[in-house]
């Protein structure tokens, strides 16, 4: 059966998990990113880890994702990537590491797949941390992405921050806040 509902047409809602939320039904292709919002997220919330935000309708959460905190760092064994990224960064302002905010889990509903749901949540993310007066600095977005999602993450402007991990399991990319900053402006 071929999904004809449409992203403008769907009634959701954003929430952010607390520690009495009720998750509701939720299934999407990646039994580890099940596994994580239905077991561990309230506890990553509890131990101060990760925060969850769950894009619910009525009856169920059609996806989530969680962000926490993180850093780029440099690392001498890649200094071509790094010297990339700093590239970026005013001379006076550059240093050995960047804040960022990392997109720790990221999943969407079987059932609402190839809607535009992830890339709602990375303008989301972008927005959060780009139009609203931020509480911390933060540069850059970071996620360690499974093969199979580098594709969605490289449409969205993430970028690989190393190529040493091209046959891990997952990739370490980033995408610049600056350069949404200069084009909101």
């Amino acid at each position: 059966m071929m999904n004809t509902t449409h992203l403008e047409t769907l009634n959701f809602h954003q929430v952010q998990l607390n520690e009495d939320a009720v998750i509701k039904p939720f299934e999407s292709e990646d039994e580890d990113l099940n596994d994580f919002l239905l077991h561990d997220a309230k506890n990553y919330l509890q131990s101060l880890l990760a925060v969850t935000y769950l894009l619910q309708t009525e009856d169920e959460t059609i996806a989530y994702y969680c962000l926490s905190n993180d850093r780029i760092t440099r690392d001498d064994k890649t200094k071509s990537a790094w010297n990339r990224l700093n590239r970026a960064v005013a001379n006076e302002k550059r240093r050995k590491s960047y804040p960022a905010i990392k997109i720790g889990r990221l999943a969407v509903s079987k059932k609402y797949a190839r809607l535009g749901l992830g890339k709602t949540i990375i303008d989301t993310v972008i927005e959060m941390y780009t139009a609203v007066r931020q509480q911390a600095g933060c540069r850059f977005i970071t996620v360690d992405a499974y093969h199979n999602a580098t594709h969605f993450y490289e449409k969205n402007d993430f970028k690989y921050l190393t190529d040493k991990d091209e046959h891990d399991e997952t990739r370490a990319m980033y995408l610049d806040l600056k350069a949404y900053l200069t084009v909101n402006d």
